[in-house]
C-alpha cells in the first residue's frame, strides 16, 4: 500500500526537487560548433535546437545574416554564427542546426551552427587565462576539456544586445 503523506510534505518535496533540477540545469552547458570554433552555451540561455528549415534570403543584408526561417509559423532571423566571426559560412544541411537563442529574451533570433555536440558539465572544464575583448563582449570564458579541446563560453544576452549583431542591414 502506498505511503500517505500530507499536502504540505508533498509540496515541500516537490519544491526541493524543482530547486535541485534548476541547480543541475544551471551547471549544464550545451556544446555547439560553429565553423572551426567550439562554443558552450548555458542551458538556461539555450533555446530549442532544430534541423535547419528552408531559409528565405533577405536582400541588402550582411553576408552573415542568412535570412528568415519559419518555425511553427513564427519567423526567426537566422545568423550564420561562423560567418559572423569571419569564418567560412556554414552549409545549411547535414549536421547543421538552428539554435533559437533569442526566445528567452523575447527576440525571434536563431544562430546557425555547424553541429550540436550535446550537453556537458561545467566541472569537465578548466579555465584558461584570457582577457575580455571589449569589441566582442559575448565572448566569455576560455576553457579546455580533458582532451585538450579549446572551448569558448557564449554570453547570449551580450550577443543579442550588441549593435554589430543587431545591425543586419548591409552597409
Amino acid at each position: 500500500m502506498a505511503k500517505r503523506i500530507s499536502l504540505h510534505e508533498f509540496q515541500a518535496g516537490l519544491a526541493r526537487r524543482l530547486a535541485e533540477a534548476r541547480d543541475t540545469r544551471a551547471s549544464a552547458l550545451l556544446a555547439i560548433q560553429a565553423g572551426k570554433r567550439n562554443w558552450l552555451v548555458d542551458l538556461t540561455e539555450a533555446g530549442e535546437i532544430l534541423a535547419v528549415p528552408p531559409l528565405a534570403p533577405v536582400p541588402l543584408s550582411q553576408h552573415w545574416f542568412r535570412g528568415l526561417a519559419s518555425v511553427r509559423g513564427t519567423l526567426f532571423g537566422v545568423v550564420d554564427f561562423a560567418s559572423f566571426h569571419n569564418d567560412t559560412p556554414i552549409a545549411a544541411a547535414g549536421h547543421a542546426r538552428l539554435l533559437l537563442v533569442g526566445v528567452r529574451h523575447d527576440l525571434n533570433c536563431a544562430i546557425l551552427v555547424s553541429r550540436a555536440l550535446g550537453l556537458r558539465a561545467i566541472e569537465d572544464f578548466e579555465a584558461l587565462p584570457a582577457s575580455p575583448d571589449p569589441e566582442q563582449p559575448w565572448i566569455g570564458d576560455q576553457l579546455r576539456d580533458s582532451r585538450g579541446t579549446h572551448w569558448t563560453r557564449l554570453k547570449v544576452a551580450d550577443l543579442l544586445n550588441h549593435p554589430s549583431f543587431l545591425d543586419a542591414a548591409q552597409s
